[in-house]
């Protein structure tokens, strides 16, 4: 059967053979996994290795591949993922996960024996395509220019592919194998609809109105177990087959095969949205939710979490109806939502766990001149190599050590590959359990369950009430006789508890005080236990897994430690400090001496003798918490050195965030003896802050912003600094025979008078009192002469002496 690819086979490998790189796109289903390496096999010098985001896609490429040649897998065309190799010295395609190729290259920098690397589905953008794709890019301009490298999907944004690429030939095949109507929801799905509802509701409709299988895109497999309940005798004699990564292969390969003489329902997680061809299939009916990884490197945590798909995801799931016929696609949501939903799904490099990526370019040298399509985040970056650190996999300058190097050639996590190094062939079943998925449901957190039941399954099922995951359980022993074999032998014995430890040196928990199971991680964050589970009233747990949330992480495994065992691990870390700090709880100074690994205190006790200057530091942590007691003399001194400093004048900053962050130079000194809230309340400030002038300073605050006005009689007004200028109040008879304004400061600002009545009330507002006496002043004298006949309302106020005196009255 022609495909819409095989229109544009030639046009790629004409391109591959001037410029040894291109960039393709191409449609669901246009049939570009299994075409493009087959065509360049007559192309291409050596053996053609191909990445696929997913181990049955991997599998299920290289199947068909070999199908079409006639052969077996194994012979022209072969797989390897993890734990699982089948290829033969004849193998001239490899279709590999994307993991294998950086493996490869750390044993073979120059891919001796490789003449082409295919990237396949390159828009998912996961962490190891795009190191693989960075580190393949390195080796075919340092040492392999005749490397052929093509990266190629159907939604991917190719402009910037193709400029990491140096500007590679983009290709774009056009048209679909067959055509798909797609149809949405009338309106937006009601909030209160739960979301397995309105899958089954959908999936019936589309059951009922379109003919051939129907392909179901749902989050995660939570969700797949309660919609295949949920639609159990509402399809009629339709086989209901469930699809997802944890899944044994053979069930997988039972969802893609065609059913005979009769119609199924595949029920599939984004496992299904590329590179796969299922039989039969004409429907797709997407609930328009994806499950997502993020990291959060303030926490070190990751967390699923569920989000809208984007639309490069969504067209990528409407394809899968029109791979081998017409077909028809329901959306299950408006038509009038599709514009919110973003483009593209963000790279993983934007939100994983970047430890894996920090070790690879740490075992390279640095490779700070990778060519990165996504750079990594700095400040995940600088998290992961924190962790490495602590793990002993980088030492000085960042450079990777023996041990560093040991762990990366592990097919581990760094933090199992630790604790497999140094708990040797014992640790191959705890560190095969982590990288896995839970293999008990509905148990509680203890580890030590799931340690049981991978010992011994069948007593385990039989003896607990407890459901086990059996295909993950035999997938995790599989791997955990692989790692046995890859782990080095060791003389020392360690308890899971201590192997577990080693892995999660920043996750050992103590349990904070009061009633609830809630602990304080090594690593600074917050975490709690479920209510009533049974290692709440442990005093030490070791936290192998959480839901991620980076204020107080919920608890889904962990491992109850003891003193000892930490104090084995780790007595070298384990250090007496002597903390004066600043208690927000009891509004006062605590001085205390603990023993303390990372942010535990494992014991506390009174520092009798705490330093002065830690108890100085302290009070003044006590004092940005409480604010600054702030008197009115005090705030009339600040408010005179503002005015001088915002004018030019050489003046320290006593603005208030200024005066806060630098309490401990102007204010320490003044604040001995102060231990309590009250205390430091009853601070005054003003002695410290004249201190903070020299004698210059202050003889040039005396002078251009004093703090009083002295009037014509000498009496002195204090001046009020707080508004938009310096204003005093004063009587008008007072000011007689003045006749320049008063002014302040090197700006020569006028200062404001309120001219007062007699009986003190304002009669005018001035900053022009020439001005006031030459034009105003008359009109103010004819209505206060009648009002105050025994005061002076001279025609010339210049040249009468001012007084506060009146005459007196007439007997």
């Amino acid at each position: 059967m022609r495909l819409p690819i095989d229109d544009i086979l030639p046009d790629l490998t004409a391109a591959l053979r001037s410029a040894g790189r291109a960039v393709l796109q191409a449609p669901p289903g246009a049939g570009k996994t299994t075409r493009v390496p087959l065509a360049l096999l007559e192309q291409v010098a050596g053996r053609i290795v191909m990445l696929e985001p997913r181990r049955l896609a991997a599998r299920a490429a290289a199947e068909q591949m070999a199908r079409l040649l006639g052969e077996d897998v194994g012979k022209t065309v072969g797989y390897r993922i993890r734990g699982e190799a089948v290829t033969s010295p004849a193998t001239r395609i490899e279709v590999v996960t994307e993991g294998i190729l950086t493996r490869m290259l750390q044993s073979d920098p120059e891919l001796r024996g490789v003449g082409a690397v295919i990237f396949d589905e390159f828009h998912e953008r996961s962490l190891n395509a795009d190191l693989g794709l960075a580190l393949t890019w390195e080796v075919r301009e340092a040492l392999r220019p005749d490397l052929a490298v093509v990266a190629m999907s159907a939604t991917l944004d190719a402009e910037p592919v193709a400029r990491l690429l140096d500007d590679a030939p983009i290709l774009t095949a056009q048209g679909r194998a067959f055509a798909v109507d797609t149809r949405w929801l009338p309106r937006p799905r009601p909030k209160a609809e739960r979301f397995e509802v309105a899958a089954v509701n959908l999936i019936v409709q589309a059951v009922t109105e379109a003919e051939g299988s129907v392909l179901v895109f749902l989050p995660g497999e939570g969700e797949i177990r309660r919609v295949a309940t949920a639609l159990q005798g509402r399809v009629g004699e339709a086989g209901i087959y469930p699809l997802y990564g944890a899944l044994p292969f053979a069930q997988q390969r039972a969802a893609i095969a065609p059913m005979a003489g009769g119609r199924k329902i595949v029920l599939a997680t984004a496992i299904a949205e590329t590179s796969l061809t299922i039989e039969d299939i004409r429907i797709v009916v997407d609930c328009g939710l994806a499950r997502r990884a993020r990291f959060d490197p303030g926490s070190g945590m990751s967390r699923l979490v569920t989000e809208r798909v984007t639309r490069a995801e969504a067209e990528q799931r409407r394809g899968r109806a029109g791979r081998v016929a017409e077909g028809v696609c329901y959306r299950m949501w408006a038509r009038s939502e599709e514009g919110a939903l973003a483009a593209f799904a963000p790279p993983e490099i934007e939100r994983a766990d970047l430890s894996g990526l920090a070790l690879e370019l740490a075992l390279l040298g640095g490779a700070e001149d990778l060519r990165f399509l996504t750079p990594p985040p700095q400040g995940a970056m600088s998290e992961a190599r924190a962790l490495l650190c602590s793990l002993g996999a980088l030492g000085d300058a960042g450079r990777i050590t023996a041990h560093g190097r040991a762990m990366a050639a592990l097919p581990l996590h760094p933090r199992l590959a630790h604790m497999l190094l140094s708990a040797g062939k014992e640790g191959a079943g705890l560190a095969a359990l982590l990288s896995e998925r839970d293999i008990v449901q509905g148990a509680p957190v203890d580890l030590g369950l799931r340690l049981m039941a991978l010992r011994d399954p069948r007593n385990f099922a039989e003896r607990t009430p407890y459901a086990l995951h059996r295909a993950t359980v035999e997938r995790v022993r599989e791997d955990m006789r692989r790692l046995a074999r890859l782990a080095p032998k060791t003389q020392t014995t360690l308890s899971p508890a201590e192997m577990a430890a080693l892995a999660y040196p920043d996750r050992i928990g103590l349990r904070r005080k009061g009633d609830a199971p809630r602990y304080v991680l090594s690593g600074g964050k917050g975490a709690v236990l479920p209510d009533g589970d049974g290692l709440g009233q442990m005093r030490l747990i070791v936290v192998t897994d959480t839901d991620g949330n980076p204020q107080e992480a919920r608890i889904r495994q962990a491992i109850a430690l003891s003193d000892a065992e930490l104090r084995v691990l780790y007595g070298d870390q384990i250090v007496w400090q002597n903390r004066c700090t600043w208690s927000k709880r009891h509004r006062r100074i605590e001085a205390r001496a603990q023993q303390c690994f990372g942010a535990l205190v494992l014991e506390d006790r009174i520092w009798r003798d705490p330093d002065p200057q830690a108890v100085m530091q302290a009070a003044c942590d006590g004092l940005r918490d409480l604010g600054l007691p702030v008197s009115d003399a005090a705030r009339r001194f600040i408010a005179r050195v503002e005015l001088l400093r915002t004018q030019g004048a050489e003046m320290p900053d006593m603005r208030e965030d200024a005066l806060l962050t630098g309490l401990e130079s102007w204010l320490g000194p003044y604040l001995a003896g102060c231990r309590t809230a009250d205390q430091l309340r009853a601070v005054d400030l003003l002695p410290a802050l004249r201190a903070m002038l020299d004698w210059g300073q202050i003889q040039m605050l005396d002078e251009m912003a004093p703090a009083q006005f002295v009037t014509p009689l000498g009496n002195r007004i204090p001046i009020d600094y707080s508004g938009e200028a310096p204003e005093i109040s004063v009587r008008l008879q007072e000011m007689f025979g003045l006749s320049s304004h008063p002014v302040i400061g090197p700006a020569r600002q006028p200062l404001r008078i309120t001219l007062l009545s007699p009986a003190r009330r304002p009669l005018q507002v001035t900053m022009d009192l020439p001005g006031f006496w030459a034009e105003s002043y008359a009109d103010v004298r004819k209505d206060m002469r009648g009002q105050y006949p025994r005061h002076p309302w001279p025609e010339n106020p210049l040249e009468a002496a001012p007084t506060l005196r009146a005459k007196p009255r007439k007997t």
